[in-house]
């Protein structure tokens, strides 16, 4: 993975949460992400315009702070 914006992504297929780790340190969850968008986020040119144009809109999250 390289991203200028994002450390890490992680994702569980089976409960759909999508993990994302910002350069930054902090660490988000987004709920309930189809499996569809993950493959397109990390098939992007761009993880962190993706994440923004793409996930954020759709989805719930949860701010889990600094990792």
């Amino acid at each position: 993975m390289t991203s200028a914006a994002l450390r890490s992504v992680g994702y569980d297929p089976e409960t759909w949460t999508l993990e994302v780790e910002f350069v930054s340190g902090d660490v988000y969850q987004y709920l309930e992400v189809e499996p569809e968008d993950v493959e397109a986020l990390i098939r992007s040119g761009s993880m962190g315009r993706f994440l923004n144009q793409h996930i954020k809109p759709r989805y719930q999250y949860v701010d889990l702070g600094r990792g």
